[in-house]
């Protein structure tokens, strides 16, 4: 029988002025780490995520590539993400690589190189000569708020509170750190460390200065933290205080302004003494000025603050009612008055804008839904509108108008109350036979575009289908 041996051998090799012996067989592969990069920790983030890591490598076939994987505490590997391969010498290369967005931080990862021969080089050291290290991905690198940004929150004696971090726009992904479901907090009272609270509130009942950072381990940044909340006994006599968004006066945008309480558990809002049903949070929203009051408990006492609310728009009214009829012939004038400054007025009859009326008042000549808006341009940027019908003769004339002055008090095309419904068709033809309007419930509105005149007033013929049959004629359009 002929017995295979295999040679063995020391080899001394020198790497940047170190020197490591290791047996080996012919052609062994071999990857010998430095330290990576001069860091002690891999802090990555949105704003920073390239690291390097440089290696030296004997006895690989040409066209080995090479991997840095993290390795966790079981040594379980890590992908990375490879940004760049730097060959700095034919027997070294430095990776240039990222730590995956994903990553769930750890104060003791490692970090190794892998060739594409499946060859794995021992734990890379850090500048401290480590073989484990902090690894976070920071999904959130920026300040934030609790106590729904208000830097006062009131506890009863022997009461309970809880702070909480702010979410207000949970659809917006980077818009608070809550939106991260592996982000985890530490919480401090009067600078020092709360044991055991890494949610997102914590539970508090007693008096002091509180606030929350975010914990990314030894990659903590005392930057990404919160507002700090002094929370007080309701025994040291401070009262509950409510806040507008707007100020107060406030100038309503549409939405209105925001009250806000002071924290507590649960709170009941009343307006100019009544409760408001469903007003039980800590924020009320509202476009209308009166007092308004609000009892908040904070477990096992109650405190009441209070607001004297008042808007700096405008009044408005109308001297119309929602309903109004004229006879045939007849004409309604209606006027708006209004304290606002500078005020512009629009009007509109059957959802289109009324040529030329712009004033306080209208000469109303023909049935429709009527609308003015009456906007303030200066201070307060505000607008309000009010909107009625104005119906025909109760016994509604067959008479079908047949002339349209497009420069006249009512430029569009009219027809009787009768034809104004659902079950009624109107079809308007041009003099070439085109289709310019087919449909039902006609409401007074045409024309709504330009009309082409030429050298002539236009001929526009019309089908209206009802009920009691087809009536049919012509339109003819002047300016």
């Amino acid at each position: 029988m002929i017995q295979k041996t295999t040679l063995f051998f020391t080899k001394w090799i020198i790497f940047f002025g170190a020197l490591f012996a290791f047996e080996s067989n012919v052609n062994a592969q071999t990857i010998v780490t430095q330290t990576f990069d001069g860091l002690e920790k891999l802090c990555a983030g949105g704003s920073f995520n390239e690291f390097n890591a440089t290696f030296s490598y004997i006895d690989f076939p040409a066209g080995t590539t090479f991997v840095v994987e993290l390795l966790d505490t079981n040594d379980n590997p890590i992908a990375t993400t490879l940004l760049l391969t730097i060959d700095v010498t034919a027997t070294q290369k430095t990776i240039k690589y990222a730590v995956p967005t994903n990553l769930t931080g750890s104060d003791s990862y490692g970090l190794r190189v892998k060739s594409s021969t499946g060859v794995t080089s021992s734990r890379f050291r850090n500048s401290l000569g480590n073989v484990s290290f902090p690894a976070y991905y920071k999904d959130y690198e920026t300040s934030f708020f609790i106590n729904n940004k208000s830097d006062n929150a009131m506890i009863c004696s022997g009461g309970s509170l809880t702070l909480s971090v702010n979410n207000d726009t949970p659809t917006i992904p980077g818009s608070s750190p809550v939106n991260f479901a592996k982000i985890k907090y530490k919480w401090y009272k009067d600078d020092v460390l709360i044991p055991g609270q890494s949610a997102s509130s914590v539970i508090v009942n007693s008096t002091g200065k509180y606030y929350a950072e975010i914990d990314y381990g030894q990659c903590s940044d005392v930057n990404f933290s919160s507002n700090r909340v002094n929370v007080i006994s309701s025994s040291s006599g401070s009262a509950v205080t409510i806040t507008s968004s707007l100020g107060n006066p406030f100038c309503s945008d549409g939405a209105g302004t925001v009250l806000t309480a002071t924290s507590g558990n649960s709170y009941v809002w009343k307006k100019d003494g009544t409760i408001i049903a469903g007003a039980v949070n800590r924020t009320y929203s509202t476009n209308e000025s009166g007092v308004y009051t609000v009892e908040v408990d904070f477990g096992g006492c109650k405190a009441t603050g209070s607001i004297n609310l008042s808007s700096n728009g405008f009044d408005a009214s109308i001297d119309v009612a929602e309903t109004t009829s004229i006879g045939e012939g007849e004409t309604l004038n209606v006027s708006v008055t209004t304290d606002a400054s500078t005020p512009t007025f629009e009007w509109f009859l059957n959802g289109n804008a009324i040529s030329g009326a712009n004033t306080n008042s209208y000469l109303i000549a023909v049935p429709g839904n009527y609308k003015v808006t009456i906007s303030q341009a200066s201070g307060c940027v505000s607008s309000r509108e009010f909107e009625f019908r104005v119906t025909g003769p109760a016994k509604p004339s067959t008479v079908i108008q047949n002339i349209i002055k497009l420069s006249g008090l009512n430029p569009y095309w009219n027809i009787p109350d009768e034809y104004k419904n659902a079950d009624t068709n109107v079809i308007i033809l041009s003099s070439n036979g085109d289709k310019v309007l087919d449909v039902v419930n006609y409401q007074g509105d045409w024309p709504q575009t330009a009309i082409d005149f030429k050298n002539v007033n236009p001929v526009y013929y019309y089908v209206i289908k009802s009920d009691t049959g087809e009536k049919k004629g012509s339109i003819t359009v002047i300016k």
